[in-house]
């Protein structure tokens, strides 16, 4: 079995802990609860006919919980990197993310999955981030941090693509360790 410590990151409110929750078999709740610090939790599932373990750490988004969030980075594999489509500057927030991830993880064999949350919602806002706003970032991630992210949309209260998210990180995570051991 293989085992890969993660991480949850994005602004507070994006639905990281929903996301993670929903990943466990949880049922959506409405309610919001910010995170203090971080949260834990433990998953395993098969990607590609191997076992994967992931070890996730749900940080607290908030800007005062940034020294917190530090420590925990370190060591981790892979990271999705949620916004909030209702929310436009969390999207905009995303290269400062990732720059305290790449600056923190301590390693450069890492994968990212951008996600962008709340797609129920897409028809009741105004001024929603779009799919190809998604795919732009993603883009501009990967080459401005020179690390493989890919993009997905996810709604954490009906399920959808949320277990596809997971799965394209351990996916990313394998093809990245297989990049390092052939170089």
């Amino acid at each position: 079995m293989y085992v890969f410590k993660i991480v949850l990151m994005g602004d507070g409110g994006v639905g990281k802990t929903t996301l993670r929750k929903r990943f466990m078999g949880e049922t959506f709740k409405a309610t919001y609860i910010m995170t203090i610090g971080a949260d834990f939790a433990a998953k395993t599932l098969e990607v590609g006919g191997k076992r994967v373990k992931f070890v996730i750490w749900d940080l607290a988004g908030q800007p005062h919980f940034k020294k917190v969030r530090e420590e925990f980075y370190r060591g981790a594999r892979g990271a999705l990197l949620v916004y909030d489509i209702t929310r436009r500057e969390t999207l905009e927030n995303a290269p400062s993310w990732m720059e305290e991830f790449v600056k923190n993880c301590g390693r450069a064999d890492v994968a990212v999955v951008l996600i962008g949350n709340k797609i129920d919602l897409r028809g009741s806002c105004e001024g929603c981030v779009g799919t190809e706003e998604g795919i732009r970032m993603c883009e501009e991630l990967a080459k401005r941090f020179s690390l493989p992210v890919r993009f997905v949309e996810t709604s954490a209260k009906t399920g959808e693509n949320v277990e596809e998210a997971f799965r394209m990180l351990a996916e990313d995570i394998f093809s990245v360790r297989s990049s390092a051991h052939k170089a």
